[in-house]
């Protein structure tokens, strides 16, 4: 059996592990909780029910955290010519073509999010058991595949999170830090739901939305009552 450092018992004695807390109460005892000596992100998980291993049940999509993540991430494009000078201008960290190919290839991998253009999948695509284990990999559906670079890397700058269903159903996705406002870190979360409700795909039967919980990295999770996540929770049922 798993030994929990004192830290741990504390925190998960205030809270009930079979209780659904409204969302600002359940945010409340998050951020109360989130006691370590570093800034701690607060992480959102929800249960779907859907069964991802069917092609029309998969569930993927971004959302731009209205307050952002609290978390700056190093940007990778993948473009040639004015595309290239337009990423590079937009803040982009790292910009090439065959030779960022080249490097990733070589294992250098020195970036959170990945874009490219549409004529630069050819060249990717090479790169996909890479990218594609560490989440990485430029899609369209989550507008990392774009003519608009500029547009795709300020929103990867300010706050885009990707989301994506895994092999039980469940989405999982940074909200935030414990230092945010209890309001912005609510705020995202109901932003979170909302778009992973609007990605809710036509394969999916039933209740879409099943729970949810939120937790800081350190801390312990806490069940939050679907009815207080207002509108979001109402699409998805």
């Amino acid at each position: 059996m798993a030994h929990h450092g004192k830290r741990i018992q504390d925190a998960r004695k205030a809270i009930e592990r079979t209780k659904l807390y409204p969302l600002d109460e359940a945010v409340k005892l998050v951020k109360a909780n989130a006691k370590a000596k570093f800034d701690e992100t607060v992480e959102l998980a929800l249960g779907l029910g859907v069964d991802p291993k069917h092609a029309d049940q998969m569930v993927r999509g971004v959302v731009n955290l209205p307050n952002g993540t609290g978390r700056t991430l190093r940007v990778a494009v993948f473009a040639r010519g004015a595309k290239a000078d337009e990423a590079r201008e937009a803040g982009a960290d790292v910009v090439g073509a065959e030779d960022l190919v080249a490097a990733v290839q070589g294992g250098t991998i020195d970036f959170d999010r990945c874009i490219a253009t549409p004529d630069m999948m050819p060249l990717v695509g090479r790169l996909g058991k890479v990218l594609g284990p560490r989440g990485l990999m430029p899609n369209p559906k989550v507008g990392t595949v774009t003519m608009d670079v500029k547009s795709a890397v300020v929103a990867s700058k300010g706050g885009a999170v990707e989301f994506r269903a895994e092999k039980a159903g469940i989405v999982q996705g940074s909200v935030g830090k414990a230092s945010f406002g209890d309001d912005k870190i609510a705020e995202n979360i109901r932003a979170f739901v909302d778009a992973v409700n609007r990605a809710k795909p036509a394969g999916a039967k039933g209740h879409y939305l099943l729970r949810a919980a939120v937790s800081s990295t350190m801390g312990p999770g806490v069940r939050v009552d679907l009815a207080t996540l207002h509108t979001a929770v109402s699409v998805g049922t």
